[in-house]
């Protein structure tokens, strides 16, 4: 594998500047990495060379000038459930066949303008439903990390954004775009070694992403570092009026944050966040953490979030109801595929039956479900009470403390096909996660040790509405202490 592909995005972009190498010649070894290492892997469902290649000449020459914006000729990844104008974007469904939009994201449009370079669409759960990238038309990733041992079980890299994770941990590209529901940033993060966060809901415009759940939907990176993160962070927010909830808010100089000190910053245990039965690692892994903090002179403050214990049915209720009604434009009239049937009724069904794989369907009956007469003020009605509840928590929390530090996911990365028959056991793969996108807020997973099979564990920072920076200076601070350079193993074919 080549050298130029294991640099973080900051350091490709310092050897851009110095023109130790071109954008062209970045680019290029990317390509060859992606060539050699996605049949193994499955992480891009759709390669664009020759588009990356045009996008690292004009790059070039812009660089040549001394007009380079702040991503100059940085090669990403982006998830397919960013549209991106003239190259077909698909969500991992069936339902939009070969969908191919004449109009670009806000937030992929952000990054062209600053200069980045498109790879290719990454692979992700059907409509970014599901916590292992099993339900993606185009087949499951294979994360780039194997169990120690010898055991050659294809593990999980995390879902929904699996195929953004797996490519940054195997070097095929230098950070990707991803999105968050219920923690499909930071649990894939979490299971590959790498960083990922969630930004305040309504930093990052929604406009041009597949929606999944309105309320809960944003917009954020993976990437190899902290910083990275923060640049990309900064980069990907912007107020959009053609999002209603976009944010008319200042975006801070977030990779400043990244190495200030913590000392003097009160951070949040809460007690809730220790569940039965949770793996000792999990629990010694975040001990650790918390002594990290307190050797660079933050001050630990237990603290209670007692609705958290609901989180996960509220969620459940109120994401797959917004996916009802957010899904039922796929209708195989307008765009995508179409299976005619009897009636316009019978095309209808024939269409969503075909086109909607089991996991959406399923949610999609339990959202249209909790929104039916005699059952609305039962279930939705009250999931949204109790929504309101676990917001007020953190409010009441933040009254004392700067941040929360929460383990990542209850467990390592789970090999395929270990808990596909239970969905039940899927969905609490979110249990550490669903309360940031319930509260708005946002959250950070930062890799910080290995489990007793050589897998990556990371812990989580959550902060206070529009408070990304005290994520960025704790995850900075935990980045540091925990030193984490583990890179898999390269078991797929290199270029």
């Amino acid at each position: 594998m080549s050298d130029l592909t294991r640099l973080s995005l900051t350091e490709a972009l310092q050897g851009l500047d110095r023109k130790a190498f071109s954008s062209v010649e970045l680019t290029e070894h990317f390509i060859a990495a992606i060539e050699a290492a996605n049949p193994s892997l499955n992480a891009y469902i759709l390669e664009t060379p020759e588009r990356a290649l045009e996008m690292a000449k004009v790059s070039d020459t812009r660089r040549a000038k001394g007009e380079a914006g702040r991503l100059e000729g940085a090669p990403l990844g982006i998830k397919d459930l960013y549209c991106t104008k003239d190259v077909r974007t698909t969500a991992c469904s069936n339902i939009l066949g070969e969908f191919v939009p004449p109009y670009e994201s806000t937030v992929t449009q952000n990054l062209w303008d600053q200069g980045a370079v498109m790879l290719g669409k990454l692979n992700m759960d059907e409509f970014a439903m599901g916590s292992s990238n099993e339900t993606s038309r185009f087949g499951p990733v294979i994360s780039p990390w194997r169990r120690k041992g010898g055991a050659n079980a294809g593990l999980t890299p995390g879902g929904s954004s699996g195929g953004s994770a797996a490519a940054v941990a195997a070097d095929l590209c230098l950070a990707a775009t991803a999105t968050d529901t219920g923690g499909s940033i930071r649990q894939p993060a979490a299971f590959t070694g790498t960083v990922g966060i969630k930004p305040t809901y309504g930093r990052a415009s929604r406009y041009g992403i597949v929606a999944f759940a309105s309320s809960l939907d944003q917009a954020g990176p993976i990437a190899k570092t902290v910083a990275d993160c923060a640049l990309l962070t900064e980069i990907m927010c912007s107020h959009d009026s053609r999002d209603s909830t976009s944010l008319n808010v200042e975006t801070p100089d977030w990779t400043a944050d990244v190495s200030r000190p913590v000392k003097g910053m009160r951070i949040g245990i809460p007690k809730e966040y220790r569940l039965d039965g949770m793996p000792d690692e999990i629990e010694a892994l975040w001990q650790k953490g918390i002594g990290w903090l307190k050797d660079q002179g933050a001050e630990i403050v237990d603290v209670s979030l007692p609705h958290t214990k609901y989180a996960l049915p509220v969620y459940y209720i109120v994401a797959p109801a917004e996916a009802s009604s957010n899904l039922a434009r796929y209708d195989g009239m307008r765009y995508g595929t179409r299976q005619l049937g009897s009636d316009l009724l019978h095309t209808y069904e024939q269409t969503r039956a075909a086109g909607f794989g089991k996991e959406v369907q399923r949610r999609l009956l339990i959202g249209t479900y909790v929104l039916s007469s005699g059952y609305y003020d039962a279930y939705y009605l009250r999931a949204q009470k109790v929504r309101q509840k676990i917001l007020q928590d953190f409010r009441d929390v933040f009254q004392t403390v700067d941040a929360l530090l929460t383990p990542a996911t209850p467990s390592a990365a789970f090999a395929y096909g270990e808990r596909s028959d239970d969905p039940v056991a899927m969905y609490l793969n979110d249990v550490f996660t669903v309360t940031a996108n319930l509260a708005g807020l946002p959250g950070i997973s930062v890799p910080a040790g290995l489990d007793n099979q050589g897998l990556p564990l990371g812990l989580q920072v959550i902060g206070k509405a529009l408070d990304e920076a005290a994520c960025f200076r704790v995850a900075g601070a935990i980045e540091r202490a925990a030193n984490f350079t583990t890179k898999p193993s390269a078991w797929w074919p290199s270029a």
